[in-house]
């Protein structure tokens, strides 16, 4: 290898990252990574080199040198078919000769491609994985045009790029960027390595790390896989021409063309991952040659592998990671306590364990298992006693396999926390014991087949005694309470429901003997089964509209018997016992019998029967049965007092023919003397007799409690009373339970919708409730007495004791017996053509009726067209005198026609004697002595047969009372009103709209500004009838017109709104102001539509805009040029923002002074100068473009231009006597030139190179100008100077002491000025304020005047307030006062002006004053500016006059100021302002209030709402006066 590329390679690995240094780090690789040795991986790997093309292979082939072609030998040959030998086989160039660049003579050799061939690869195959850190390539030719490097770790299966290498990448490859490399990692092209110079011996070098890119880990896995190969490529894809190959392909034009390459250099190092340092020979391969770097490591820290690439056996209990330089990563070995020789490593092991830990301990032994064989098996159980690594730590378990889990597992380890003892077996749920060999409390039938071992005794714990022990251990059967059974203690006894934790489990259904079947009910909820319609879980209550039939409910009237029966009605009263039932009794006689016929028995049993009647005598009672089904059970023969019973027994239910109990009467005369011998019978009752009923039968203990309650409440004795007591609720249930039995159920109340006040009857016996007079049961027949059985009850017959025979009436007419001459329903009235009952009169009605009231004597039903109480008048229609005698009759009235006729429209008439006329009373719609003219608001022809006035059809929109209103032939109308129009006055007229139909026609509120000019006349508008919608002009909105269109303003011109035109950009919406136009801009955008800079800003909107800046001291405006950005500058004040001193004015802005008066006439002289010069420049600038000077010559000119030069140098510099001599030395020369030398006899000044006859000089002279001429005039000023210099002494005292004067009454002037200006400017702030209150409250009224729904009453409440509102004075005064405070206001002459001025002037004069001083001090040696120090002392001066002019007239202006009444008018000004204020605030707060009313009158509206507009115009002129009254005052 020659010198250059030792040290080139010793400069690249210098350059190399920390694992690519040699030798390892110090510590070797005990502390951390160390690396083998980096080479050459070339050496000794001479056969692993292969090349794609090789010339001469098959034979001799030739090429030539491009850089030979001048000499002789240019062409030579190749013979690769030997392998390179220095004595015999020189000119051959296989691929191995690039391991070396120079063989043992020091002659290069070479690897050389066949000729002309582009594609061509050289690639390396390594037997294990490599670092590659860089290579090196010196080639004998041209290098490549393009080529790439590529590389493979999987020994050649996949292939990735390194780097590409191209003449041109863009065309080359264009898919691969050419940009600098940003990462480590990045794929480009890169050019610098491709170009065609040099022609020999260039070099392409690539590094995998490249130094000029930060590695942050040099060994992360991207890096390390970056690193690594196995295999790497080299291909070559173009070759450098001269362009020739392009048009002529030959063998001898492309024997120049090949790629030969001197050496190849392919640094790496054993790929070992930082855990060697250092390598051997992999097997198989031999170390070739000296040098070579092998590729097997020599692994430390653990490792094992070609490439230390995993961890040595049984040390995997950290993962393998490639080595760092502070932390080897060595692999450590398992702990498997002694029990196991092998392990793995499990990544979810080792992230479990927080990366601590991650072997896996394979086949474990002595019965242990686990990641480190820590734990025993299954079965096993881990002797405490004993150490881990003990092999006999792992016992076998003790456990019931029949009761325990899986089989006989036990606890394999000790651990409290967990609830672990070691050995202790773990029983299935259900088992307990040591062993688990026993059944838990609860359960019972071990078995190893059960999963949970015993089954649970499932006793209910509700039906169960001992809740300890619930069941047998081996059968399961459950000890159960009292009323509980089943083989879980889960069900309760027959007649028992309830399971629960009572102490006897359930409950007894205690079902109701009677309402219920039986006694055995659900046992959920204890539900009996009911008979029909009987309810509760008991079954003793009874459903409503149900009763329970009392032990009397079988009653039979004797008043309905069969035998001689009397009935007497017994009328009953309030306050007195009713002791019968029905009507009354039935009047039985001494011996007759009566027969009862019963067919509604509901139960085969005996009964008892009971008669009732009122005991008024002694009788003897005999039973006859009438059927052979009636039994005679037994014969009673008592004398009673009360009632009397006796026995029946009935065999079947219902009786086949019905039963007749027959009774026999008979009276004695126990010393009883009666007028009639009569018993009064009431009814016949059976009463069953329940002993015999389920229930109460036999030696049952409950039949005996029933039997004795029905004794020991009396239930039966009850029944016997009269009127019948309350019954014990005992007895209630009783006789609701026999009920229940004979009827099966309940009885339906059936009570008589009409005769009853609800459905629904009382729980025993049935009784409904009645309404008034109404009795029966069922409420079904009205009381005695009364009448007329409905829906309201019935009527109290009333009879007329005078004129009736009884007090009972026919129950269905209600009709009364009357005596003899009385009459009507009651008896109460007399008989026909009679009134006056019971003292009967005739009634009197002149022979025109037969009947009259009967009580007034009003005569009824008037015949022959009379009427009246008497029939003493006629009839309306009719007219004359129908009094009896009178001789007279009615007739009909001629209305015209008569009545009847169909054509007469009066209701009456009366003849008038006096005129012999009859007069009619017409109606509705007529008029006229015979009621044949219409009416005002009525038309028609009633003078015609058939003819009728009907109403004028004017939608009630005319006058009634007017006769003009509408035509009384046609019916039109005529005079419609409420602003209505149209043949039926059913449209409003033009100008108004709405509905005329309901008089609601209100006028237009079309805005005159925005309307169609069409659709207006005389200041008002016409809309749409219908709706009042305006017609509006273009892009005018509103049903009044009233505003412009969104987007659009200039509302009130003839041609509509306008688009707003807003910039879309710089306006923040489309909208603007509906007068103004004005958009709404961004910020820094102005103009009307944001086209423009915003105020105060200039410049191009579109591209920047800036703001102004005006210096607010020495600007007119704050607003510049809107173009150029330039403000306008007050005098004195200069530069672009109006921010410096002006040209004639010294010191520091703001505070600019006046230059000296000298300064204007030395700025003339030097204007006058310049001007000059220009022209002469302007000359000089007409000869250089002519070239012709007469006279002169090119010196000469140069001359007169650098004087030129040196002029303009002295005019910037200020030399002001430099420019005056260098200026008349270049005239007079110029001139000189100009005139050849010749003299002026032609002119009397002369001139610069005149000369007179004498020879002299001629220039200058009284009345000629030019620099001699102005000399001499300053000569004279200074003399004159000399001469004033001490009068100016003195007058300077003078000033002095006036200035200071000046400057005091200035002072004084100031603040009096400024006092009434600040009281000026608060006046200013009020109105204001006040105004923008004013068009707030004017706003807010014309809202609300325009709101849809305000009600006219609010309406004309605001405008009446409004129009309340009083301005203090009237117009005329206010404009007189406004008038006299803007002629006071005017004499204040620009106050501010002059105390601006007069400071100003004052200033300048003590400047003045100063200077005149110091020039005074230079007078004497300064004649030249003597006569300017007068004139400036000339106009300080006249300075000082105007100060003190314009100082007293700014106090003759105050005082006048202070001698008006401008303070004292502002002041009534503001109280007044006030007063009108708080009244529009008073309104405003009134106007939410009245916003709350809706729709009323319509014509109120209308008034109102023009009164509120004329409020408004007149609310408009006060604002104009306020805001009038503010601007003179402000002004």
């Amino acid at each position: 290898m020659s010198t250059m590329a030792a040290c080139l390679g010793i400069f690249i690995l210098a350059l190399s990252v920390v694992g690519q240094q040699l030798p390892s780090s110090p510590h070797g690789c005990m502390e951390g990574s160390c690396y083998p040795a980096t080479g050459n991986l070339l050496i000794g790997r001479a056969i692993n080199l292969t090349a794609t093309s090789t010339c001469g292979l098959h034979g001799p082939e030739h090429y030539c040198i491009v850089s030979h072609l001048q000499d002789s030998d240019k062409c030579f040959s190749c013979d690769s078919r030997q392998p390179y030998n220095p004595y015999y086989h020189r000119h051959s160039h296989r691929v191995e000769n690039v391991i070396q660049l120079k063989d043992r003579n020091e002659d290069f050799t070479w690897w050389q491609s066949v000729n002309g061939v582009c594609g061509v690869s050289i690639k390396l195959n390594l037997e294990a994985e490599f670092h590659f850190t860089h290579l090196i390539m010196k080639f004998k030719t041209f290098r490549p045009a393009a080529m790439l490097i590529e590389r493979s770790s999987d020994f050649g299966h996949s292939w990735r790029p390194y780097r590409y290498f191209a003449y041109n990448c863009t065309r080359t490859f264009p898919r691969i960027p050419a940009h600098a490399l940003h990462l480590i990692n990045d794929v480009i092209c890169e050019e610098r390595y491709s170009d065609i110079e040099p022609s020999t011996e260039g070099e392409v070098i690539y590094k995998v790390l490249d130094p000029a890119i930060h590695v942050r880990d040099p060994y992360s896995l991207e890096i390390q896989e970056l690193l690594r190969i196995t295999n790497l490529r080299i291909n070559f894809t173009k070759l450098h021409t001269l362009g020739d190959n392009l048009l002529d392909r030959r063998s001898d034009v492309l024997q120049k063309y090949y790629y030969a390459l001197y050496e190849l250099v392919v640094r790496g190092s054993c790929f070992c991952y930082g855990h060697a340092s250092e390598c051997a020979p992999v097997p198989g391969v031999e170390a070739r040659d000296s040098g070579m770097i092998h590729g097997r490591c020599v692994c430390k820290h653990n490792t094992e592998g070609l490439n230390c690439e995993h961890c040595r056996d049984f040390h995997h209990d950290m993962p393998w990671s490639p080595a760092q330089p502070d932390n080897p990563h060595t692999c450590r070995e398992c702990n498997c306590n002694g029990h196991s020789s092998e392990c793995h490593f499990d990544m979810a092991v080792y992230l479990a364990t927080g990366n601590t830990s991650g072997g896996v301990c394979d086949d474990c032994l002595h019965n242990t298992m686990g990641r480190n064989c820590e734990m025993c098996k299954p079965f096993y159980y881990q002797d405490p006693s004993r150490d881990i690594r003990d092999p006999g730590v792992c016992t076998a378990c003790d456990c019931d396999p029949v009761g325990s889990m899986e089989g006989g597992v036990c606890d394999s380890h000790t651990d409290l926390d967990m609830g672990m003892i070691g050995g202790q077996c773990r029983c299935k749920p259900n088992v307990k014991g040591a062993r688990c060999d026993d059944c838990k409390e609860g359960f019972y039938g071990l078995s190893q087949n059960d999963p949970q071992g015993c089954q649970p005794c499932n006793c209910d714990p509700r039906g169960i005694i001992m809740l300890g022990t619930p069941c047998d251990q081996i059968s399961g059967d459950c000890s159960c309470k009292r009323y509980v059974t089943g083989r879980y203690c889960n069900q309760c006894l027959p007649e028992y429901w309830g399971l629960s934790n009572d102490l006897a489990g359930c409950r007894a259904c205690t079902c109701d003997f009677g309402g219920a079947y039986n006694n055995r009910c659900t046992v959920e909820n204890g539900q009996c089964e009911c008979r029909s319609h009987l309810i509760g879980r008991q079954c003793s209550d009874v459903q409503p509209g149900y009763f329970c039939a009392a032990l009397d409910y079988y009653k039979y009237e004797a008043e309905d018997a069969v035998g001689q029966v009397v009935p007497v009605h017994r009328q009953r009263s309030q306050g007195h016992t009713v002791t019968w039932t029905g009507p009354g009794f039935a009047r039985v006689k001494d011996g007759a019998g009566l027969v009862f016929s019963i067919d509604n028995i509901p139960y085969a049993m005996e009964y008892d029967i009971i008669i009732r009647y009122e005991p008024e005598v002694h009788f003897t009672v005999q039973e006859v049965p009438c059927l052979p089904q009636c039994i005679i059970h037994q014969v009673l023969h008592r004398t009673l007092y009360t009632d009397h019973y006796v026995g029946v027994a009935v065999d079947q239910t219902p009786p086949p023919s019905g039963l007749a109990v027959k009774h026999m009467w008979s009276l004695n005369s126990f010393r009883l003397s009666l007028p009639f011998p009569y018993i009064p019978l009431s009814q016949l009752v059976l009463t069953p007799i329940y002993t015999e009923l389920p229930g109460f039968q036999g030696n049952d203990p409950a039949a005996e409690e029933h039997r004795d309650e029905m004794v020991r409440y009396m239930c039966m004795d009850s029944f016997m009373a009269t009127p019948m007591p309350l019954l014990a609720e005992m007895c209630t249930k009783l006789i609701c339970s026999i009920s229940a039995i004979l009827h099966e159920g309940a009885l339906q109340c059936q009570c008589d919708p009409q005769g009853s006040l609800s459905a629904e009857c009382d729980r025993i016996g049935g009784q409904c409730h009645c309404k008034p007079n109404v009795i029966g049961r069922r409420c079904d027949q009205c009381a005695p007495g009364t009448y007329g059985f409905g829906q309201y009850g019935c009527t109290a017959c009333d009879c007329h004791s005078q004129g009736s025979v009884g007090h009972q009436c026919d129950p269905g007419t209600g009709q009364c017996p009357c005596r003899q001459g009385a009459s009507g329903r009651q008896c109460s009235d007399c008989q026909p053509g009679q009134w006056g009952f019971p003292s009967c009169r005739q009634c009197e009605c002149n022979g025109h009726a037969d009947h009259c009231h009967p009580q007034t004597g009003q005569c009824q039903s008037c015949r022959d067209y009379t009427d009246g109480p008497l029939c003493d008048r006629c009839v309306n229609g009719f007219f004359g005198n129908p009094v009896l005698g009178s001789g007279d009759h009615c007739r009909p009235c001629p209305c015209p026609g008569n009545p009847g006729s169909g054509h007469s429209h009066g209701d009456s008439c009366q003849a008038d004697h006096a005129s012999n006329q009859i007069l009619c009373n017409c109606n509705p719609g007529y008029k006229g002595n015979r009621c044949d003219l219409c009416a005002p608001g009525y038309y028609g022809n009633p003078e015609h047969p058939g003819g009728q006035c009907r109403p004028c059809q004017c939608s009630g929109n005319i006058d009634t009372e007017d006769p003009g209103s509408c035509d009384p032939r046609t019916g039109q109308c005529l005079r419609c009103l409420y602003n209505t129009d149209g043949s039926s006055c059913s449209n409003c007229k033009h100008g108004y709209y709405g509905n005329a139909l309901v008089q609601d026609c209100r006028r237009c509120t079309c805005v005159t500004a925005g309307t169609q000019q069409s659709y207006c006349s005389g200041g008002h508008c016409h809309c749409d009838s219908q709706t009042g919608a305006c017609p509006c002009r273009d892009n005018v909105v509103g049903d009044n017109c009233d505003q412009c269109a969104p987007e659009h303003w200039n509302f009130g011109t003839d041609t509509g709104c306008e688009r707003c035109g807003c910039h879309p950009q710089h306006a923040t919406g489309p909208h603007c102001n509906m007068f103004s136009g004005q958009c709404h801009c961004r910020q820094g955008f102005g103009g009307r539509q944001c086209t423009e800079c915003e105020q105060f800003h200039w410049g191009d909107p579109r591209v920047q805009c800036e703001e102004c800046n005006c210096h607010p001291l020495g600007s007119e405006s704050a607003q510049c040029d809107r173009v150029t950005g330039a403000c306008e500058c007050r005098t004195g004040a200069s530069g672009l923002r109006c921010d410096s001193c002006d040209r004639g004015f010294s010191g520091a802005f703001p505070k600019c002074i006046p230059c000296h008066p000298c300064f204007e006439l030395w700025d003339d002289t030097v204007c006058t100068i310049r001007q000059e010069l220009e022209r002469i420049r302007r000359e000089v600038q007409r000869i250089l473009e002519s070239g012709e000077i007469p006279g002169v010559e090119d010196r000469r000119i140069h001359e007169l231009e650098e004087k030129l030069a040196r002029l303009r140098d002295l005019i910037q510099d200020g030399d002001k006597d430099r420019i005056h001599q260098l200026i008349g030395q270049s005239i007079d020369d110029l001139s000189a030139n100009s005139s050849s030398n010749g003299t002026c006899p032609n002119s009397p000044c002369g001139g610069a190179g005149c000369r007179d006859s004498d020879g002299q000089r001629v220039c200058g002279g009284d009345g000629c100008n030019g620099t001699v001429s102005a000399s001499l005039k300053g000569l004279k000023y200074a003399d004159d100077v000399t001469n004033n210099l001490t009068a100016a002494s003195d007058d300077l005292q003078r000033v002095t002491k006036k200035l200071q004067d000046i400057a005091m009454l200035t002072q004084d002037v100031k603040n009096q000025a400024m006092d009434t200006l600040d009281k000026a400017q608060k006046k200013k702030d009020l109105f204001e304020n006040s105004n923008k209150k004013l068009k707030e409250f004017i706003k807010k009224i014309k809202e609300f005047l325009t709101v849809e729904g305000a009600d006219p009453e609010s309406i004309e409440k605001v405008a009446l307030q409004v129009l309340a509102i009083s301005l203090p004075v009237n117009r005329t005064t206010l404009d007189s006062v406004v008038q006299q405070i803007k002629d006071s206001i005017n004499n204040l002459t620009d106050i501010e002006g002059v105390f601006n001025n007069t400071a100003e002037q004052l200033r300048q004069a003590k400047e003045l004053l100063n200077r005149a001083k110091d020039v005074k001090t230079r007078a004497e040696g300064v004649k030249d500016t003597a006569n300017m120090t007068k004139q400036a002392l000339d106009s300080s001066e006249m300075a000082i006059q105007k100060a003190a002019e314009a100082l007293d007239q700014a106090l003759k202006n105050l005082n006048s100021t202070k001698n008006s009444t401008v303070e004292e008018k502002l002041k009534d000004l503001e109280a007044m302002q006030m007063d009108s204020m708080m009244r529009l605030a008073n309104l405003s707060r009134g106007i939410d209030e009245l916003k709350s009313k809706t729709d009323q009158n319509r014509e109120m509206a209308q008034d109102a709402t023009n009164q509120a507009q004329n409020a408004t115009l007149e609310a408009l002129g006060l604002e104009e006066v306020c805001v009038c009254v503010c601007v003179y005052v402000c002004a």
